[in-house]
């Protein structure tokens, strides 16, 4: 059970902590909430019925900073397939969005940077949806990863690269991303 000052990942909305319990009547009827406010937004509070289990399993424990090193050191090797087919692409990518599961959000980020480095190569732009998942999915990772590491933004990538940097120098070489049909 998640108790006041207990902090957690709350679906889409990041990293948050439990500012309190209460009751509320907002259907009409005595519910106990959990109240969450974003870590990185004092402006934002989410009520999270403590009886719904399908809201409930939206809240997630946070990594420790073993399994945060973990997820980057194996960043380079994560396969990272483009979807061809955009309608495809934004259902795999809302579906991954909403699941927070953050190996497929490495992947998820891997392939529309290498999709957005080739396209400015040609001298064209990503699409713009795909910059919107791209940017969701890096604010999902790097919101647990800068909370849990202590980091602010540039501290972060700076962390990031040169962890990655170190282990390649004493491993084989990494996959690329790939275009799936």
């Amino acid at each position: 059970m998640l108790g006041i000052n207990d902090t957690v990942i709350y679906g889409i909305h990041g990293v948050c902590k439990v500012a309190g319990i209460e009751e509320k009547y907002f259907t009409g009827k005595a519910r106990k909430y959990f109240v969450l406010k974003p870590v990185n937004n004092d402006c934002s509070t989410y009520y999270v019925p403590a009886d719904n289990e399908e809201v409930l399993a939206k809240m997630r424990k946070l990594l420790s900073e073993e399994e945060i090193n973990e997820l980057i050191d194996s960043m380079p090797y994560e396969n990272a397939n483009w979807i061809a087919d955009e309608n495809e692409r934004k259902e795999k990518y809302k579906s991954i969005i909403s699941e927070g599961n953050r190996t497929e959000l490495i992947k998820m980020v891997k392939a529309i940077f290498f999709q957005k480095k080739e396209k400015k190569a040609e001298g064209k732009r990503l699409h713009s949806s795909d910059e919107a998942f791209l940017k969701d999915a890096e604010q999902l990772l790097y919101g647990e990863f800068q909370y849990v590491l202590n980091l602010n933004e540039d501290e972060l990538m700076t962390y990031i690269f040169e962890r990655i940097e170190k282990n390649s120098e004493s491993s084989p070489s990494v996959p690329n991303a790939e275009t799936v049909e």
